[in-house]
Protein backbone atom coordinates (compact mmCIF):
# COMPACT_ATOMS: atom_id res chain seq x y z
CA UNK A 1 0.00 0.00 0.00
CA UNK A 2 1.02 3.15 -0.69
CA UNK A 3 2.28 5.84 2.22
CA UNK A 4 0.29 8.19 1.28
CA UNK A 5 -2.91 5.84 1.41
CA UNK A 6 -1.69 3.79 4.68
CA UNK A 7 -1.68 7.23 6.49
CA UNK A 8 -4.90 8.52 5.22
CA UNK A 9 -6.46 5.45 6.45
CA UNK A 10 -4.84 5.50 9.94
CA UNK A 11 -6.38 8.98 10.71
CA UNK A 12 -3.60 11.22 9.89
CA UNK A 13 -5.08 13.12 7.51
CA UNK A 14 -6.81 13.48 4.13
CA UNK A 15 -4.70 12.23 1.39
CA UNK A 16 -3.71 16.03 0.28
CA UNK A 17 -2.73 16.61 4.02
CA UNK A 18 -0.76 13.87 3.95
CA UNK A 19 0.55 14.57 1.05
CA UNK A 20 1.35 17.85 2.21
CA UNK A 21 2.72 16.15 5.26
CA UNK A 22 5.38 14.07 2.65
CA UNK A 23 6.28 17.13 1.22
CA UNK A 24 7.30 19.62 4.48
CA UNK A 25 9.83 16.15 5.22
CA UNK A 26 7.72 14.92 8.57
CA UNK A 27 7.10 11.28 7.65
CA UNK A 28 10.71 9.90 7.88
CA UNK A 29 12.23 6.42 8.87
CA UNK A 30 14.06 6.17 12.04
CA UNK A 31 17.56 7.89 11.10
CA UNK A 32 14.93 11.52 10.10
CA UNK A 33 15.21 10.97 6.49
CA UNK A 34 12.00 11.70 4.91
CA UNK A 35 10.39 8.68 2.44
CA UNK A 36 9.31 9.35 -1.26
CA UNK A 37 5.70 9.73 -1.55
CA UNK A 38 5.66 6.66 -3.84
CA UNK A 39 8.16 4.62 -0.81
CA UNK A 40 6.37 1.55 0.60
CA UNK A 41 7.97 1.02 3.76
CA UNK A 42 7.59 -1.27 6.62
CA UNK A 43 5.01 -0.27 9.26
CA UNK A 44 7.55 -0.35 11.93
CA UNK A 45 9.97 1.48 9.60
CA UNK A 46 7.82 5.07 9.50
CA UNK A 47 7.79 7.67 11.65
CA UNK A 48 5.47 11.25 11.67
CA UNK A 49 7.13 14.26 13.36
CA UNK A 50 9.83 11.87 14.76
CA UNK A 51 7.34 9.57 16.69
CA UNK A 52 5.80 5.48 15.66
CA UNK A 53 2.91 5.32 13.61
CA UNK A 54 -0.03 4.27 15.51
CA UNK A 55 -0.97 0.60 15.56
CA UNK A 56 -1.54 -1.12 12.52
CA UNK A 57 -4.59 -2.21 11.42
CA UNK A 58 -5.79 -5.52 12.53
CA UNK A 59 -4.93 -3.85 16.47
CA UNK A 60 -7.07 -4.86 19.02
CA UNK A 61 -6.84 -2.41 21.95
CA UNK A 62 -7.85 -2.73 25.43
CA UNK A 63 -9.67 -0.30 27.81
CA UNK A 64 -10.43 0.74 31.36
CA UNK A 65 -13.56 2.47 30.93
CA UNK A 66 -14.29 4.85 33.46
CA UNK A 67 -17.99 5.51 34.47
CA UNK A 68 -19.21 8.29 32.83
CA UNK A 69 -18.08 8.05 29.24
CA UNK A 70 -20.54 6.16 26.18
CA UNK A 71 -19.55 3.45 23.97
CA UNK A 72 -19.99 5.63 20.41
CA UNK A 73 -18.46 7.82 18.41
CA UNK A 74 -20.92 10.78 18.95
CA UNK A 75 -22.77 11.70 22.23
CA UNK A 76 -24.10 14.96 24.42
CA UNK A 77 -21.51 13.65 26.49
CA UNK A 78 -18.55 12.08 27.06
CA UNK A 79 -17.40 9.43 24.32
CA UNK A 80 -14.85 6.68 24.88
CA UNK A 81 -12.85 8.08 21.69
CA UNK A 82 -11.64 10.92 23.94
CA UNK A 83 -9.77 8.46 25.81
CA UNK A 84 -7.77 7.79 22.95
CA UNK A 85 -5.61 8.75 20.25
CA UNK A 86 -7.70 11.49 18.25
CA UNK A 87 -6.95 9.72 14.82
CA UNK A 88 -8.30 6.61 16.47
CA UNK A 89 -12.05 8.44 15.54
CA UNK A 90 -10.70 8.76 11.64
CA UNK A 91 -9.23 5.69 10.60
CA UNK A 92 -10.96 3.55 7.71
CA UNK A 93 -11.68 1.53 8.97
CA UNK A 94 -12.36 2.95 12.46
CA UNK A 95 -11.35 1.60 15.47
CA UNK A 96 -15.04 0.58 17.19
CA UNK A 97 -16.06 -0.89 20.45
CA UNK A 98 -16.71 -4.40 20.85
CA UNK A 99 -19.89 -4.78 22.17
CA UNK A 100 -20.43 -1.98 24.07
CA UNK A 101 -20.45 -1.33 28.64
CA UNK A 102 -23.23 1.24 29.61
CA UNK A 103 -22.29 4.58 30.49
CA UNK A 104 -22.56 3.76 34.17
CA UNK A 105 -20.35 0.54 33.95
CA UNK A 106 -16.82 0.95 34.27
CA UNK A 107 -14.10 -1.99 33.45
CA UNK A 108 -12.54 -4.30 30.23
CA UNK A 109 -13.55 -2.82 26.67
CA UNK A 110 -11.85 -4.05 23.49
CA UNK A 111 -11.65 -1.69 20.54
CA UNK A 112 -10.43 -3.01 17.24
CA UNK A 113 -10.32 -2.08 13.74
CA UNK A 114 -10.64 -5.77 12.19
CA UNK A 115 -14.65 -6.09 11.25
CA UNK A 116 -14.46 -10.25 11.47
CA UNK A 117 -12.90 -10.45 14.35
CA UNK A 118 -14.90 -8.18 16.51
CA UNK A 119 -18.48 -9.85 14.80
CA UNK A 120 -16.32 -13.65 16.10
CA UNK A 121 -16.64 -12.25 19.53
CA UNK A 122 -19.58 -10.41 19.70
CA UNK A 123 -21.82 -13.85 17.91
CA UNK A 124 -23.90 -15.38 20.16
CA UNK A 125 -22.69 -18.25 18.80
CA UNK A 126 -18.90 -17.88 20.92
CA UNK A 127 -20.47 -17.88 24.30
CA UNK A 128 -17.38 -15.69 25.69
CA UNK A 129 -17.73 -15.31 28.94
CA UNK A 130 -17.86 -12.18 30.98
CA UNK A 131 -17.67 -11.33 34.17
CA UNK A 132 -19.07 -8.52 36.30
CA UNK A 133 -18.97 -7.21 40.06
CA UNK A 134 -21.63 -5.84 40.85
CA UNK A 135 -22.54 -3.62 43.69
CA UNK A 136 -26.15 -3.67 45.16
CA UNK A 137 -28.67 -1.08 46.66
CA UNK A 138 -30.12 -3.71 48.94
CA UNK A 139 -28.70 -7.16 50.05
CA UNK A 140 -29.53 -10.29 48.11
CA UNK A 141 -32.18 -12.07 48.97
CA UNK A 142 -30.32 -15.37 48.99
CA UNK A 143 -31.96 -17.25 46.08
CA UNK A 144 -30.41 -15.20 43.20
CA UNK A 145 -27.82 -17.82 42.36
CA UNK A 146 -30.46 -20.61 41.51
CA UNK A 147 -32.71 -18.08 39.76
CA UNK A 148 -29.85 -16.85 37.58
CA UNK A 149 -28.61 -20.65 36.37
CA UNK A 150 -32.20 -22.10 35.83
CA UNK A 151 -31.78 -21.11 32.26
CA UNK A 152 -35.45 -19.90 32.27
CA UNK A 153 -35.49 -16.24 33.36
CA UNK A 154 -37.14 -14.03 31.15
CA UNK A 155 -36.46 -10.39 31.04
CA UNK A 156 -39.25 -7.75 30.16
CA UNK A 157 -40.16 -7.16 26.55
CA UNK A 158 -37.93 -10.40 25.87
CA UNK A 159 -39.40 -13.35 23.73
CA UNK A 160 -36.69 -15.88 24.59
CA UNK A 161 -35.35 -17.02 28.46
CA UNK A 162 -31.69 -15.83 29.70
CA UNK A 163 -28.80 -18.48 29.42
CA UNK A 164 -27.97 -19.90 32.73
CA UNK A 165 -25.38 -17.44 34.23
CA UNK A 166 -23.23 -17.88 37.63
CA UNK A 167 -24.09 -16.13 40.52
CA UNK A 168 -21.01 -15.76 42.84
CA UNK A 169 -21.80 -13.95 46.16
CA UNK A 170 -18.98 -11.58 47.07
CA UNK A 171 -21.22 -9.85 50.34
CA UNK A 172 -24.43 -8.96 51.22
CA UNK A 173 -24.37 -6.46 48.98
CA UNK A 174 -21.69 -7.19 46.55
CA UNK A 175 -21.77 -10.17 43.86
CA UNK A 176 -19.50 -11.20 40.52
CA UNK A 177 -22.01 -12.77 37.92
CA UNK A 178 -20.53 -14.83 34.53
CA UNK A 179 -22.57 -14.37 31.68
CA UNK A 180 -22.37 -15.49 28.58
CA UNK A 181 -24.29 -13.44 26.28
CA UNK A 182 -24.76 -9.92 26.21
CA UNK A 183 -28.48 -8.68 26.22
CA UNK A 184 -28.86 -5.23 26.12
CA UNK A 185 -28.13 -3.92 30.08
CA UNK A 186 -28.36 -7.53 30.71
CA UNK A 187 -26.80 -7.50 34.34
CA UNK A 188 -29.07 -4.49 35.50
CA UNK A 189 -32.04 -6.01 34.32
CA UNK A 190 -31.79 -9.33 35.81
CA UNK A 191 -31.20 -7.98 39.33
CA UNK A 192 -34.30 -5.88 38.41
CA UNK A 193 -36.02 -8.92 38.10
CA UNK A 194 -34.42 -10.00 41.38
CA UNK A 195 -35.91 -7.49 43.05
CA UNK A 196 -32.95 -5.47 43.61
CA UNK A 197 -31.36 -2.41 42.03
CA UNK A 198 -27.82 -1.89 40.71
CA UNK A 199 -25.43 0.76 42.13
CA UNK A 200 -21.83 -0.20 40.35
CA UNK A 201 -20.78 -2.70 37.82
CA UNK A 202 -17.63 -3.33 36.87
CA UNK A 203 -16.90 -5.80 33.96
CA UNK A 204 -13.47 -7.67 34.73
CA UNK A 205 -12.75 -10.01 32.49
CA UNK A 206 -13.66 -11.30 28.58
CA UNK A 207 -12.51 -15.00 28.12
CA UNK A 208 -9.23 -15.31 29.50
CA UNK A 209 -8.28 -11.45 29.42
CA UNK A 210 -8.40 -9.58 32.43
CA UNK A 211 -7.61 -6.13 32.98
CA UNK A 212 -4.56 -6.48 35.04
CA UNK A 213 -2.84 -3.56 36.31
CA UNK A 214 -4.26 -1.36 33.33
CA UNK A 215 -5.52 1.97 35.38
CA UNK A 216 -8.67 3.29 34.82
CA UNK A 217 -9.02 5.92 31.68
CA UNK A 218 -5.50 3.58 30.07
CA UNK A 219 -5.53 1.92 26.95
CA UNK A 220 -3.22 -0.47 25.24
CA UNK A 221 -2.65 -2.94 22.71
CA UNK A 222 -3.10 -6.36 23.03
CA UNK A 223 -0.28 -9.08 21.89
CA UNK A 224 -1.62 -11.84 20.04
CA UNK A 225 -1.46 -14.77 22.49
CA UNK A 226 -3.79 -11.55 24.43
CA UNK A 227 -5.98 -12.04 21.44
CA UNK A 228 -6.30 -15.56 21.54
CA UNK A 229 -6.87 -15.74 25.24
CA UNK A 230 -10.46 -14.28 24.47
CA UNK A 231 -11.55 -17.30 23.28
CA UNK A 232 -9.92 -19.31 25.64
CA UNK A 233 -7.31 -19.70 28.58
CA UNK A 234 -5.89 -16.62 29.91
CA UNK A 235 -2.44 -15.28 27.95
CA UNK A 236 0.60 -16.73 29.80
Amino acid sequence: MKLVRRLANLGYGSRKQVEAMLRDGRVTNAADVPFNPEAQPEHEAIRVDGEPLDPPPGAVLMLHKPTGYTCATADPGRVVYELLPPRFRQRNPIVAPVGRLDRDTTGLLLLTDDGVLLHRIISPKARIPKVYEATLAQDLAGNEAELFAAGTLMLRSEKTPLEPAALEVLGPRRARLTLTEGRYHQVRRMFAAAGNRVETLHRATVGGLALGDLAEGKWRLLDPAEVASVFGPPAA
